[in-house]
């Protein structure tokens, strides 16, 4: 059959319900190129090839019988660990949930499943969400199919890598402080990062629930779009879900740019930023405005404090939801957090003598248990990050830290409403730099942290954002173009993205 790299989710969905391909191949031949070409990337965390074979043959059950099949139907669908899937382990990629297999399906999941999407796996990922880089995940690191030697970024670098490599058609990522669209500037992928509230969060292990958003990522803006029209609308099983109407986000796409008002915020082409990347954005933006745009510049001011805020507003609520995870009903439970530990009678062979957590109290067996299980189940970015958010919620340094984040983060806001009176869209660098290499930041956290400078600002104002190629560096490394658009501006964002997409290539 046709090579599945060169395959798209418009072009694929339509051949499968017409029953020119059959579903079953097409995940046949998805498979033989995980297991050919995964071990060296590690984009996976989980796969079960009987489960995907038996979703794919259903579908051609329905397409022979002439039943009704969804618009994804057939088409290889990774999803982030960070996503709970009925019967398939999730772990977000943290030794702590190992073996935790969620007994329903996440209202993003169960859409897909709808639309009769076939779901392959679980993506590698950093720890709960917590990195740039791919490289605080509990298991193998994942690694940038464009060259094994870097990053692919974080958080979603599993799901950006398993595009890159041709190892799935479409995908889930989960975008905090930029976790779907770092990682894919990175891998010369597209990814978007939807409005607050746009796609459903239940179902989704909470790492910052003021932040997380669900988004959609693929190789081309169309399969972008299509993905992100399964899976948003209300969702009444989440409180912060909006109500508001979903478009036909495919409907729009090739109105083209002509007119539109298009800003470029001077803060985000300012120091700091690689001199490959600004050229090529530069190249882009010049692009676009032969496209019909008009661009000018436009100020956001508080850009420069966006990174101190988000990292003490996302680690408070980082502090508070992995507060949950003990060991006790699910997931790791250490050496010493074993049986002994959780308060039952020597056994046996201690009898005449306990020793270790069954000589203490019960309720100092109960600290020991805790202590164990999470100093040995989180890694160290993740305690790293729910210790910094215990201090800023802590008693004198709510109001000096976390509170005055708050305060600065509605300034962040205050800053794109008033750009977006002026202008229909803002244009700027994905990332100050391409992927970097394995190990060159992982040792300096602020380095790392300063990685999300351009992508953290869109999260602080919930407004949604997309990430596609503009280019390569000068070691042919991918450059992404973020392109920002007002609350619910989706359709427009997917609109310029794909009119620049048509005018420079895939």
């Amino acid at each position: 059959m046709e090579d599945l790299k060169d395959m798209t989710a418009h072009e694929l969905a339509p051949r499968i319900k017409s029953g020119e391909l059959k579903a079953e191949e097409v995940a046949r031949d998805t498979l033989r190129l995980i297991e050919e070409k995964d071990p060296a990337i590690n984009a996976y965390l989980a796969v079960r090839p009987e489960s995907v074979i038996a979703d794919a043959r259903d579908v051609d059950r329905r397409v022979a019988a002439g039943e009704f099949t969804g618009t994804l139907a057939g088409v290889p669908i990774a999803i982030k660990d960070a996503i709970c899937t009925k019967g398939l382990e999730t772990t977000c990629a943290s030794r702590i949930l190992e073996g935790f297999v969620p007994p329903y399906d996440a209202t993003v999941i169960a859409r897909l499943r709808e639309a009769d999407a076939v779901i392959l796996g679980k993506t590698n990922m950093d720890q709960f969400g917590m990195g740039s880089s791919n490289e605080n995940t509990g298991f193998e690191i994942c690694r940038n199919p464009l060259d094994t030697d870097r990053v692919p970024g974080g958080s979603s670098g599993g799901s950006a890598a398993a595009l890159a490599a041709g190892t799935a058609v479409l995908a889930l990522g989960e975008d905090t402080g930029g976790s779907i669209r770092q990682p894919a500037a990175f891998c010369g992928v597209v990814g978007l990062k939807p409005t607050y509230g746009r796609v459903s969060r239940y179902g989704i292990i909470a790492y910052g629930s003021s932040f997380d958003q669900v988004g959609p990522m693929a190789r081309n803006v169309e399969d972008c779009a299509r993905l992100l029209g399964v899976i948003a609308g209300h969702d009444h099983m989440d409180t912060t879900s909006s109500s508001e109407a979903v478009p036909d986000y495919t409907a729009t796409l090739k109105r083209g740019i002509e007119g539109l008002r298009i800003g470029v915020p001077e803060e985000y082409m300012a120091e700091g930023l690689d001199g490959a990347v600004k050229e090529s954005v530069g190249r882009a933006i010049e692009r676009m405005e032969a496209l019909g745009a008009r661009v000018e510049s436009v100020h956001l001011p508080h850009t420069e404090y966006a990174v101190a805020a988000y990292y003490i507003l996302v680690t408070a609520e980082a502090s508070s939801n992995l507060a949950r995870y003990d060991g006790v009903k699910y997931g790791y439970r250490g050496d010493d957090g074993g049986a002994s530990a959780g308060g039952g009678a020597p056994t046996a062979g201690e009898a005449g003598g306990v020793t270790g957590s069954q000589a203490l109290a019960p309720e100092d067996r109960l600290s020991a248990m805790y202590g164990s299980v999470r100093s040995e189940g989180f890694g160290l970015e993740v305690k790293r990050r729910i210790m910094l958010g215990t201090y800023v919620l802590s008693s004198g340094y709510y109001d000096a830290y976390y509170d005055k984040a708050q305060r600065v983060r509605t300034l962040i806001k205050g800053d794109f409403d008033q750009a977006f009176e002026k202008v229909d869209l803002l244009v700027a660098p994905t990332t100050p730099t391409t992927a970097f290499h394995i190990g060159d930041k992982i040792g300096d956290p602020l380095q790392m942290y300063l990685s999300d400078i351009y992508t953290v600002p869109i999260n602080l104002a919930g407004v949604p954002a997309i990430s596609l190629p503009c280019g390569k560096d000068p070691d042919s490394m991918p450059i992404g173009l973020q392109i920002i658009g007002p609350h619910f501006g989706e359709e427009r964002i997917l609109r310029a993205a794909y009119a620049f997409e048509e005018a420079t290539g895939p």
